[in-house]
């Protein structure tokens, strides 16, 4: 199942990722959210992009992921008021990456040669297997989605974070305070994420950001997508 609207949320990339773009622009509904490289601003990136939805619901997926053929559709079928989805994820190795990404193997190939960690997680089932919670394992961004009007209610991504980490989960919590709850889906909605080496992490910030919100029950940030809170 195609979307029928696809949000390209850039973060400061450049020329070779413009023209990708610009070639399946042509075959897909695409827009192109672009802010100039100035270190991590994924929360802002993606705040310019909510506001730019047409759509009521919104499925979240990271550029370094590959998701199942059946991703968009699963999505939808598990959406529900109340409560916003979160799928799981499998590992492409990365000294794997590049001989899947130019076609010289496939992903049905590294996983019948048990290539691929937490492979369980990478495979669709028939029927999926939901729990429901409001828990802070798993919280990732990779893999997921939600109302749009609850992202409005809790002001979108807080824009204070600074460079990668727990951005997704704090989201998630203030989805939690104002009593949403998770599907936490496995069997379904799944993607395979294209393993890359990591960058250097300083969390101090993002776990006192995150500490505060789960403490405080806080359910809108200061700076997200108004600039405004209740």
């Amino acid at each position: 199942m195609t979307p029928n609207q696809i949000i390209i949320s850039d973060d400061g990339s450049e020329a070779d990722t413009f023209a990708v773009i610009k070639y399946w622009s042509s075959q897909l509904n695409i827009n192109h959210v672009w802010h100039e490289n100035n270190g991590f601003r994924k929360c802002k990136i993606l705040n310019k992009s909510i506001h730019v939805t047409s759509n009521p619901y919104v499925i979240f997926l990271d550029g370094d992921c590959l998701p199942h053929k059946h991703f968009v559709q699963d999505h939808i079928k598990l959406a529900e008021q109340g409560y916003f989805v979160q799928g799981r994820r499998c590992f492409v190795p990365e000294k794997e990456v590049d001989s899947l990404i130019n076609g010289e193997k496939t992903l049905k190939s590294l996983f019948i040669r048990f290539k691929i960690s937490g492979y369980t997680k990478g495979i669709r089932l028939p029927v999926p297997i939901i729990f429901i919670n409001q828990k802070q394992r798993g919280l990732i961004g990779c893999n997921w989605s939600v109302w749009l009007e609850d992202l409005h209610r809790i002001n979108g991504f807080d824009e204070d974070f600074e460079g990668w980490g727990l951005e997704d989960s704090e989201i998630c919590t203030r989805l939690y305070n104002i009593n949403i709850k998770r599907k936490f889906v496995y069997g379904h909605a799944v993607v395979h994420h294209l393993n890359h080496p990591i960058l250097k992490r300083d969390l101090k910030k993002a776990r006192e950001i995150l500490k505060d919100t789960i403490n405080t029950r806080k359910t809108r940030c200061l700076n997200g997508l108004s600039k405004t809170s209740n």
